[in-house]
């Protein structure tokens, strides 16, 4: 029998189809594999890209040239661009502002390597320490308000470049589906006094059915209302809202239960292509374009961050399609239970 779930965050419904239930190996896509050839992000090729932002070197090595451990490049067809202003104007009913922003890549590994799983657990955690101080160095520019870190595996989950790498766009708005995380915690707090997700890390343990990994400082399990089958997510247990202030040791930890959620993945559903997302708070949490006319002001945190959000991780394998019922709707339909896929994840790591 289908039932409907509700996504307690963003109030959002999803149709989990348990009576299409599906095993992983039923599931057709194109697996993720080393096809070689020339590419612009191996050891010797760095003046195929851009000049690099920022890389993590072996002392003495020269920028762009080799040496180099993790590298940060502009994109070479970015969505937004550093310089400008931000213009804004109305035009009519209408709003615009210029296309200001800061689109990077982060190129791994000079190795080429096609997934963080052939990384070395102390190289990955450079590439995540990457991720935390290139948010920390943005965050400063005035007109940028929000970033977002995200990966994609396979040529089905947007990868261009087979070589393992990710990207990071800061934007000088705050993205609707951000702003609705934010003002479901919101209200969710205003009406309990607790954040949302330290109580999904709570509910979750103590009823483990959906846990994957229950890590000291970090929870991997499967949403309640998972969009897509073996969606998956990854919340540290202390609260914070704001990944740029992600400490040393936590970031060792998270490197280490990433990858190893990303192996199991990759043993069940056999390297399957999947997205990785890092949703943070807005680089100002309490940005009162964010909360104005909702609730009222959020939560401050005596370090400047915020009480009743929580920064997490989504990971995305691309198993099925968006149609026009999803588009048309705003409801998934997800063909395996989430308890499900927790079983063979929980499997895919004996």
């Amino acid at each position: 029998m289908p039932e409907l779930r509700r996504d307690p965050i963003l109030g959002r419904w999803n149709i989990i189809a348990a009576e299409r239930a599906a095993r992983p190996s039923d599931f057709k896509h194109e697996h993720t594999e080393v096809t070689g050839g020339f590419c612009p992000f191996d050891n010797g090729h760095e003046d195929k890209t851009p000049p690099e932002i920022f890389a993590r070197r072996e002392q003495g090595t020269k920028p762009n040239e080799p040496g180099w451990r993790v590298r940060v490049v502009p994109n070479k067809f970015p969505a937004l661009r550093i310089e400008g202003e931000l213009d804004k104007k109305g035009v009519g009913m209408y709003d615009r502002m210029g296309g200001v922003g800061a689109h990077e890549v982060v190129i791994e590994t000079p190795e080429h390597v096609v997934t963080p799983t052939g990384l070395s657990n102390a190289h990955f955690t450079e590439v995540i320490a990457t991720y935390r101080d290139r948010m920390a160095d943005l965050m400063r520019d005035p007109r940028l308000k929000f970033g977002i870190v995200f990966k994609n595996v396979g040529s089905a989950a947007g990868a261009s470049l087979e070589h393992t790498h990710s990207q990071l766009i800061a934007t000088p708005v705050v993205p609707n589906i951000i702003v609705r995380e934010l003002r479901g915690a919101l209200e969710y707090y205003n009406f309990r006094g607790r954040c949302i997700f330290c109580d999904i890390v709570r509910q979750e343990r103590e009823h483990g059915v959906r846990v994957v990994v229950d890590d000291p400082d970090f929870l991997v399990f499967e949403p309640f209302a998972s969009r897509f089958p073996f969606e998956t997510w990854i919340i540290p247990a202390r609260h914070e809202s704001q990944f740029e202030r992600l400490g040393d040791r936590e970031m060792g930890r998270l490197a280490t239960v990433l990858q190893d959620t990303l192996k199991r993945l990759e043993k069940a559903l056999e390297n399957p292509p999947y997205n990785y997302i890092i949703h943070s708070a807005p680089f100002h949490a309490h940005d009162a374009e964010v909360f104005r006319g909702v609730l009222g002001p959020p939560p401050v945190l005596k370090d400047g961050g915020l009480e009743h959000y929580h920064w997490h991780m989504e990971i995305i394998p691309r198993l099925t399609k968006v149609a026009g019922f999803e588009w048309g709707t705003g409801l998934y339909i997800n063909p395996v239970p989430p308890e499900t896929c927790t079983e063979y994840l929980r499997e895919a790591g004996a």
